[in-house]
């Protein structure tokens, strides 16, 4: 059998196997953080999602696409997300610079006015940049609770690079682990010194829609149906019109007031 014949499919087994451990380790948490978020929704919170690099996937995963649904807040910095050209302006190297600088995230935060129903998701696979770490500690600065969606095996190996000795583990008042190893590829190929193909985003989608799942779950059985953003496909066009409007509607209302310098009036609790 050839190299190329072994290989085939080796990822994607790894990332079936992936999603199992997700499901057995790390099931008892994902339900306790959609338990969180749906009782934060239901109080007129808000979940706000933050992640920096290709963690911004998961945000946009969240809200807004097909299938999803309002009060789930998505904060994705360009400075930090948009590096597809890779080299030049724009590129890479400035984004991984900008997110290691202390001091960045309180400027993001500074933005936001946040109920204190309010909760802050994070996801970062490394949780040694800086930016993800001081968003977790000044949201908890705050008083709102910080739920951290990041590597373990990453967190604790080597040194924290963070002033402050910690890593995004460390500032979470709830972990879910990604599972993922260090570095995050999973297949070692013959001949290179260095493993392919990162598993994480898969089980960050996997985080993200599970919480969205188990949270529609329990507004429904609250007596809450959100609007849906949903495909013309599925209800014909002007419902899919309806429900797109509504669910926007619905995102604004929530941020309105949490905007700084929002003319809109802040409600505390709810």
């Amino acid at each position: 059998m050839s190299d190329t014949a072994a290989l085939a499919g080796a990822w994607g087994k790894s990332a079936v196997k992936l999603l199992e451990d997700l499901a057995k380790q790390e099931g008892a948490n994902i339900a306790q953080a959609a338990k969180w978020c749906a009782d934060s929704i239901l109080a007129d919170g808000v979940v706000h999602l933050f992640g920096c690099g290709h963690s911004r996937i998961p945000l946009e995963e969240m809200f807004p696409r097909y299938g999803s649904y309002p009060g789930f807040n998505p904060m994705a910095e360009l400075s930090m997300t948009f590096h597809t050209q890779v080299v030049g302006s724009n590129g890479q190297r400035q984004a991984m610079f900008i997110e290691r600088v202390e001091g960045f995230a309180e400027e993001i935060l500074k933005n936001w006015q946040f109920n204190k129903n309010d909760i802050l998701i994070v996801f970062s696979v490394g949780g040694k940049a800086a930016v993800p770490i001081e968003m977790a500690q000044g949201a908890r600065a705050r008083g709102i609770k910080v739920i951290a969606v990041t590597s373990m095996a990453s967190n604790k190996v080597g040194k924290p690079t963070h002033s402050s000795g910690t890593t995004l583990s460390d500032n979470a008042d709830l972990v879910i682990d990604l599972m993922v190893p260090v570095g995050d590829a999973l297949i070692s190929i013959p001949g290179m010194k260095t493993p392919v193909g990162p598993g994480s985003t898969i089980t960050e989608v996997a985080v993200a829609n599970e919480i969205k799942v188990q949270v529609a779950q329990k507004l429904v059985a609250a007596g809450f149906i959100p609007p849906v953003i949903t495909s013309s496909a599925v209800v014909g066009e002007a419902e899919s019109k309806r429900l797109f409007d509504a669910a926007y509607a619905e995102h604004a209302r929530r941020l309105s007031s949490r905007l700084t310098g929002s003319t809109s009036p802040r409600v505390e609790g709810g």
